[in-house]
This record gives structure tokens, C-alpha cells and sequence, in this order.
């Protein structure tokens, strides 16, 4: 299979007509290519049959059993339940299935089938609400393998999309390789075509390894690659904004009520280095949650406008841009600073506010920009922009990075991060960038407490939480996952929301955010917590970047044991930025000493580098594997943590490939060039890194 092959729309698949290509089109998937690339979302493990009493609660049991009794039906309001008891010799579970009636003629006392669904536990007894039910010679065939789970959209079931899968493979047939051979061998991967099949269809957890491998191989290579070309067509240019420190910088630095850190003093050094020399500056600041990097920011946009100049922050999301603007505010108000004259552009702001913040940028009237990716819209002109900052520099990366740049002249960049990742890595992937590292915390803060305990624990947290809402703070609880179903066993922020109201007094206001909720109504909820309206805000990831509230004391994370640890310490990093006291419980509903061993680093450190040390050693094989890892660079199954071998060595194969052919232009990397151009064959979204 080619270029070509890969860029055919997925309709000429038999089985795929105009119905279920405009399914597969809302996940994303148009060509066959990208059909090929759209990954199993997790696997199920077909395992051996346990005993009843055997069973792990919240988890997928298969058991052996024999239906016991009578079979019952009955109708609540349009729901029809059919419920029976099924046992062996160690004990029994109570069954039910949910308008199924289908099932009813294929049920009879007396008969035995593998059962297999999450074990629940209600009372005395363990339950199994819509078990999947095998005969035992087709239970067998499927035990030991590993079925792909795919994400999904209404109308479109896993069974289209394997059947999709299979159809693909048939089209195709072997698909070319872009690796040279020397390559494989000596890093010991599979072939393109064996990956893709393993990736998708393992026959075991090994085959599943080496296909991930591969494609996390292919990740590492391709960005790489990337972003040493796009360095090298930006080699360093000339600084057209020649810059010295300002006085009013001088004295806001020396009437703050506190000193900066060394390692703040360090990166404020190097930025105002960069904006001096001969060359534009392109530095990332990488500094643990709550290491001061706002004041820095803030300091290097008030000497760009000191220097006459406009400089621009752009934030991930409206609620962080509306806090830089009114934190900015605030101390231009209360230092009295003449010299900065800041405006807030935001997607959400009306016409004709919005039109006002364009004149008054255009003309250069305001000079501090601060908003979300509203700052790069066409209809945005900056009157001498030199100076542009990206805040949480993995939500936009290397293009959107580029196109607020790109609207003035040479400018100089400089990027923020709060992922603290180990300096080795982040050379290889913040290639087009200098580093400055701030890895001191702010003197007076108080140090999280931390705990990490078992699901027994429940009660007790709600009635800390209780306790801290009473006192007038503010909790945070997160869940891995949207609703139930996702993952089996995994807390849900929509049902543990409903739960928490039933838990907490009426008095305490409880809401829920997502990832899929739309982006003005996730402000909504963002907003809503900031002002106190609401005292527990349960929610997924999507916390982790885009909201600052000090009065927020307690971080609860359930199925904690399914984060890596960076990304428990990015959402631990939600507390602790105000004068409160501040906790942070980890909830660990595993009861093995692994992941009871892991989260115990989290349990001692709040040091973010060296959690991030940690990960690079002790992290899973990551997405494929449990919940997704957000907060880094935004790789399919590629994990800088886990396989930061590869990244290496990735990072080398293609500084090699460059230096033997800069453009790629031989007949050895044509296919290569054409996986960077073909959309389809790009196994990361470089719009988004």
C-alpha cells in the first residue's frame, strides 16, 4: 500500500456506504488510511472463568454458572427487565438484562453458560446487570485473546468498525515501509504491516507490545523529523526588536512583596538576554505548577512595551485568558504601571467589544494583549507586535505557535509549560526551543498534604470535603471517565456527580465538567467555580489546564491508579495556590502493590521534576492500556515516559537521516517524505504539538 491507497475515501471498503462513512467521517475517519490509524480505544481480555465467590467487585468476571430457580419478567414504565439467580458450587449471582426480551426463549432453569459482565456488589449479594452470555465451546475460542474496543458515535457499533478493519486490510493487502532496514533490526521492530495488524487485532499482550512499539516508533521519528525541518527553515534570525530592561521593570521588581526565587531570577535573565542579543528570541520556560511563571510572563511583556513595542499572551482556554487579564489588571492598578496598557480578546466577547479590542490593537492603543486563539484570527492586526507568549505550550505547540508569530515581524516567542518533563526529554522535544528551567517554589507556600488511600476511605473524604465547604473553601473530584461504560470499574463524573448530591447536604452546590461538553458551556461551570458558585466541581481532565482558584483546598482523584504521575501531579497542582491549607487525596481502588507502590510517590513528593523522573521509569505502557495521559505532547500511542528509549533513539535515527539527505529527496525516503506530507500516514496531529 502507498500514498495513494492510504488517501482512498472509505467508501470504496465494501460494506461502508454513504451512511456509515458520515459515521466514521465524525470520528475523524475519511480515507482508509485513517481508518487504519484509528486505534482500539482499550481491549478486552478474555480470561478464565472464576468461581462466584471469586468474583472482584467492579470488575469483568466470567463465570461458569447454572441459571437456578424461576426466570422473572416484569415492566417498569417502558423498561422491561427479565432477573434470574445463577450459581455453581461456591455461591450465586443475581442476574439482570434490560429490554432484552429476545433473550427470554434462550433462558431456562436448569441450563449452564459462561456469564461474563462487571460484578457488582448490593448488600450480601454480588450482582451482574447485562452480562454477555457464551455457551462454553464459544467461550473457549475466545479465551486468552484480546478483543479491540474502538471509541465510538452513536450509530456506529464496534462490530462495523472491526468488520471495517478487516475489510481494510483485504483491500490493501502489505503495506509499503518508510523504516530502512537497519533501523528494525537493530531496534528489533516488527515490519509497518505486522504493526498495524497487531495494534489492532494481538493475538496476545506480547504481539500487542511490539505493535505499539512500532507505531510509537513511528510517532518519535515523524516529529522529530518535522520539527528539525521546520527549524532548519527558521534558522535564527536577526532580532528586529532590539530591546533593553526597563525602569518600570526595575521597580515593580523592587516594590513586589516578595523576592523572586533564583531559578525565576535565572529564566527572567535568560529572556532578557535573548531580547537583547542579535538574534530573536525562541525559549520555553519550563517550571512546576505554582513556580511563578505569570510574573515572568508579565515582566517580559512590560519590557517589550517599555521598549515601545506590543506583546501578546495567549492562554488555552477563556477562563485562564480572563484571569491573566484581570491578575495583570491588578497589579498594573495597585503598582501604579503606566507603561502597559493591556486588552482582553476572548471568542466569547460580543461584536462589538470584540471590533473595539481589534481597533484598539491595530492602532496600537493597547500594547499587552491577552486572550485564548481568538489573537491569531485573520481579522486581528497588530500595529509592531515583538514579542508573542504562549501559555501551557502543549495545548498549542508548534503551528498555532507559528501563527500568532507570523502576525508581526520576526518576533521573538517565548513558550510556557507546567509539564514538568525531564530536561533530557524536553531537549528532544522542545527541539526548536532554549530551555529555562524553574524548579523552586515561591517562599510561604504551604506544601500540600497528601494521602493516598484505599475505596473504604469514601466516607470519610466526603465528610472532609463537607467540612472544608462549611469553612468556606472549595473541592475539586475527578474521574477518569464521561459515563459509565467507557471503562469497566472506572468512577464516572456523571453518576458520581448524581451521588455526591444524594451524599453531601443540599446546602453544598455539586456540578459536573467534561471534555465533551461545548466550549462556552465548560467556561459556564469554569466560571461559576472561580466565583464560589459552586463548592465541588467533579470532572475529568479537562481540569488540568485552564482554571486558577486559591480558594480550592481539596483535589480528590479517584482510580488514581490509573493516571501516570505527571499527570496526577499536573491536577494536584489545581490546589495549594492559596493561603489555605491544602489536600490532596489519592484514591487507589487497586489492590495490588504496584500501583500502590507508585502512587506512594506521589503520596511523598510534590516536587514536580522529580515525579516526572519517576514516571520516566515506572510508567505503563500508557493510552492502550488504562485512562488516557493528557498534559503531554499529544502522541496516539506513543508515551515520552514510558518509551523514552524511543524518543532517543528516534531523535538520532533521524538527525542520521537528515545528515545524509537534508530534503529527503533519495529514492531510499521516498516513502518517508511521503508519510510526512500524507495526512492519513502522520501518526501524530502536528497541528497540535
Amino acid at each position: 500500500m502507498g500514498k495513494r491507497e492510504l488517501e482512498e475515501k472509505v467508501t470504496g471498503i465494501k460494506g461502508i456506504g454513504e451512511k456509515t462513512a458520515k459515521l466514521f467521517s465524525k470520528c475523524g475517519v475519511e480515507t482508509i488510511g485513517e481508518l487504519l490509524n484509528y486505534y482500539p480505544r482499550a481491549y478486552d481480555a478474555f480470561k478464565a472463568p472464576v468461581h462466584a465467590a471469586d468474583c472482584r467487585e467492579g470488575e469483568i468476571n466470567a463465570c461458569k454458572l447454572t441459571i437456578v430457580g424461576s426466570i422473572t419478567k416484569r415492566k417498569v414504565r417502558n423498561l422491561s427487565i427479565i432477573a434470574f439467580e445463577a450459581a455453581d458450587e461456591t455461591g450465586s449471582i443475581k442476574m439482570a438484562y434490560f429490554n432484552a426480551p429476545y433473550l427470554a426463549s434462550s433462558l431456562k432453569s436448569g441450563t449452564t453458560h459462561i456469564f461474563r459482565g462487571t460484578v457488582r456488589k448490593k448488600g450480601s449479594f454480588f450482582t451482574m446487570d447485562q452480562p454477555k452470555m457464551y455457551d462454553q465451546s464459544e467461550y473457549a475460542a475466545l479465551m486468552g485473546t484480546l478483543q479491540p474496543r474502538y471509541p465510538l458515535v452513536k450509530g456506529l457499533s464496534n462490530n462495523t468498525v472491526t468488520k471495517s478493519i478487516v475489510q481494510a486490510f483485504k483491500n490493501v493487502g502489505k503495506i509499503e515501509e518508510f523504516i530502512p532496514d537497519n533501523i528494525l533490526k537493530r531496534l528489533d521492530l516488527i515490519s509497518i504491516s505486522d504493526a498495524y495488524i497487531g495494534i489492532h487485532f494481538p493475538k496476545n499482550a506480547v504481539d500487542l507490545e511490539a505493535a505499539r512499539r512500532r507505531l510509537a516508533y513511528n510517532e518519535f521519528l515523524l516529529f522529530v523529523i518535522k520539527l528539525r525541518l521546520l527549524k532548519s527553515t527558521s534558522e535564527e534570525i536577526k532580532n528586529a526588536f532590539p530591546m533593553i530592561e526597563v525602569a518600570e521593570a526595575k521597580r515593580l521588581l523592587e516594590t513586589l512583596p516578595y523576592s523572586l526565587t533564583n531559578a525565576q531570577k535565572n529564566a527572567l535573565s535568560d529572556i532578557l538576554s535573548d531580547l537583547s542579543s542579535e538574534h530573536v528570541m525562541n525559549r520555553l520556560i519550563q517550571g512546576d505548577v505554582g513556580s511563578g511563571k505569570t510574573i515572568i510572563a508579565m515582566l517580559a511583556l512590560l519590557t517589550a512595551c517599555g521598549n515601545g513595542y506590543q506583546g501578546a499572551l495567549m492562554a488555552p482556554t477563556e477562563v485562564l485568558a480572563a484571569q491573566h487579564y484581570e491578575g495583570f489588571m491588578e497589579i498594573i492598578n495597585k503598582y501604579k504601571l503606566s507603561t502597559l496598557k493591556p486588552v482582553l480578546l476572548t471568542g466569547a466577547l460580543s461584536a462589538k467589544d470584540k471590533k473595539e479590542a481589534q481597533r484598539k490593537i491595530s492602532e496600537g492603543e493597547a500594547n499587552c494583549i491577552i486572550g485564548t486563539n481568538a489573537l491569531i484570527q485573520e481579522k486581528v492586526n497588530y500595529k509592531n507586535l515583538a514579542l508573542v507568549i504562549t501559555d501551557e505550550q502543549h495545548r498549542f505547540g508548534v503551528r498555532q505557535r507559528e501563527a500568532l508569530a507570523g502576525k508581526g515581524l520576526n518576533t521573538h516567542v517565548l513558550a510556557m509549560s507546567a509539564t514538568p518533563i525531564p530536561r533530557t526529554l524536553a531537549i528532544i522535544l522542545y527541539g526548536d526551543l532554549h530551555i529555562s528551567v524553574i524548579d523552586e517554589l515561591p517562599g510561604g507556600r504551604l506544601p500540600i498534604k497528601n494521602c493516598v488511600v484505599g475505596t473504604n476511605y469514601r466516607p470519610t473524604a466526603y465528610k472532609f470535603i463537607k467540612e472544608q465547604v462549611e469553612a468556606g473553601r472549595q473541592a475539586y473530584v475527578i474521574c477518569p471517565m464521561i459515563e459509565e461504560g467507557e471503562i469497566d470499574g472506572v468512577s464516572n463524573v456523571t453518576d458520581y456527580t448524581q451521588m455526591l448530591r444524594e451524599v453531601l447536604p443540599p446546602s453544598i452546590q455539586v456540578d459536573m465538567l467534561h471534555g465533551k461538553m461545548k466550549p462556552a458551556e465548560k467556561d459556564t461551570i469554569m466560571e461559576a467555580f472561580a466565583r464560589k458558585d459552586i463548592d465541588v466541581l467533579v470532572s475529568t481532565t479537562v481540569i488540568e489546564v485552564g482554571i486558577n482558584v486559591p480558594n480550592a483546598t481539596v483535589m480528590m482523584i479517584e482510580n488514581a491508579e490509573r493516571f501516570g504521575l505527571s499527570q496526577l501531579h499536573q491536577l494536584r497542582g489545581r490546589v495549594g495556590r492559596g493561603k489555605h491549607q491544602s489536600y490532596c487525596i489519592f484514591i487507589n481502588t487497586q489492590e495490588g502493590e504496584e500501583a500502590k507502590k507508585r502512587l506512594d510517590i506521589m503520596n511523598k513528593s510534590n516536587d514536580g521534576f522529580k515525579i516526572a523522573e519517576e514516571d520516566l521509569k515506572q510508567r505503563g505502557p500508557g493510552d492502550l492500556f488504562g485512562v488516557r495521559q493528557s498534559g503531554e505532547l499529544n502522541f496516539r500511542v506513543g508515551d515520552i515516559y514510558h518509551d523514552a528509549d524511543l524518543v532517543k533513539e528516534a531523535a538520532m535515527d533521524a538527525d542520521r537521516i537528515l545528515n545524509e539527505d537534508p530534503d529527503l529527496s533519495s529514492i531510499q525516503y521516498r516513502v518517508l517524505k511521503e508519510a510526512l506530507d500524507t495526512k492519513s500516514a502522520n501518526f501524530v496531529d502536528f497541528a497540535t504539538l
